[in-house]
């Protein structure tokens, strides 16, 4: 079974989903078909799984290490129209000394920022930092824009240098039943993160699931965008709400796990928008280990879109450590939106 760390290659994306599908030519018909063959979703029973998951308590020594893989898991997010270079170099700062006081403490996994930022974040997170660089793209967040447009944006970010690509679905397409032009987007976009010496930027797919409106979609999408050759699968832009629930993660993890059973591969998850506090990670990382497995409880398969829950975390860590809080300023305020 591969658990590979390369990005999937969606150059043979179309003949995979032939095979899946177990279709002879993949049309938005047999696409239809199959997606809509996938079981329901109890949403009943998903609920009150996710509800006995967020009453699971941990002990002292689980709880640190809660905290410093959650810190490890974080895409620190800045989405603002009002973003300057300035306030992206402070982030990266931020993402490469989480806590002055402590060199311990673990930096976040990533850097999210829009396309035309990355190269302020790349001049401070330079080679071997440990600290990626992702971007969104195609026309973030409305998703509302021409195939060459997505495209353009998308290789313009990679050629920045970002190393993630976080694009967002067509979300009228695919509420409309236009399953196979989402797939075609998601494999397009897929095929615009190769860069010029073969290697490829990460692809997180934004299913923006607050406007999904079913369960049954959420599993739907999920499948649809690894199916396409998706290396994450992502609840949301921060920029609808409700953005990152229990529920949907639940449904998302449930997706990957499926989808390693049968492919052999694994495909990441992030949730992103709404989460704030320590406490809310932990939830989170119970339901990965509970719900997809202990393999995804790493940054190179599971990610926390956010900016506050950085904060949240360092002062937890800082309280579990010296046994008492620190005042007001001893971490930035960076969390102006749903992040």
């Amino acid at each position: 079974m591969s658990t590979s760390t390369a990005p999937r290659d969606a150059v043979d994306a179309p003949s995979r989903a032939r095979d899946i599908l177990g279709a002879s030519r993949l049309t938005n018909e047999s696409l239809t078909a199959w997606l809509h063959g996938l079981p329901g979703v109890d949403q009943v029973g998903c609920e009150a799984r996710a509800a006995m998951l967020g009453t699971r308590s941990i002990k002292t020594t689980s709880k640190a290490w809660a905290i410093d893989t959650a810190i490890g898991m974080i895409d620190l997010t800045t989405l603002e129209g009002a973003d300057t270079p300035g306030k992206v170099r402070g982030l990266c700062a931020k993402a490469l000394t989480p806590d002055a006081t402590d060199a311990s403490t673990p930096r976040p996994a990533a850097v999210c920022v829009y396309g035309d930022m990355v190269p302020f974040a790349r001049e401070v997170l330079g080679e071997g930092s440990g600290v990626n660089i992702a971007a969104v793209a195609t026309a973030f967040p409305s998703g509302r824009a021409s195939m060459p447009v997505k495209l353009a944006d998308t290789r313009d970010a990679v050629a920045n240098g970002a190393d993630e690509i976080d694009m967002v679905i067509d979300r009228g397409a695919f509420l409309s039943g236009r399953y196979l032009d989402v797939f075609n987007e998601i494999a397009d976009v897929k095929q615009a993160c190769v860069r010029p010496d073969g290697t490829a930027a990460r692809l997180k797919v934004i299913m923006e699931t607050g406007e999904l409106v079913t369960y049954d979609n959420v599993r739907r999408a999920s499948w649809l965008s690894m199916l396409a050759g998706g290396d994450f699968i992502k609840t949301s832009t921060g920029k609808v709400s409700p953005a990152a629930t229990l529920p949907v993660t639940v449904i998302m993890l449930e997706a990957v796990r499926d989808w390693r059973e049968l492919t052999g591969e694994m495909v990441g998850v992030k949730p992103a928008g709404g989460i704030r506090t320590s406490k809310d990670a932990i939830k989170f990382l119970v339901a990965v280990s509970e719900v997809a497995g202990e393999d995804w409880l790493d940054p190179h398969w599971f990610r926390f879109g956010a900016s506050s829950l950085l904060n949240d975390l360092l002062l937890q860590r800082q309280r579990m450590r010296i046994g008492a809080y620190s005042g007001s300023d001893y971490v930035t305020d960076d969390s102006p939106s749903l992040y």
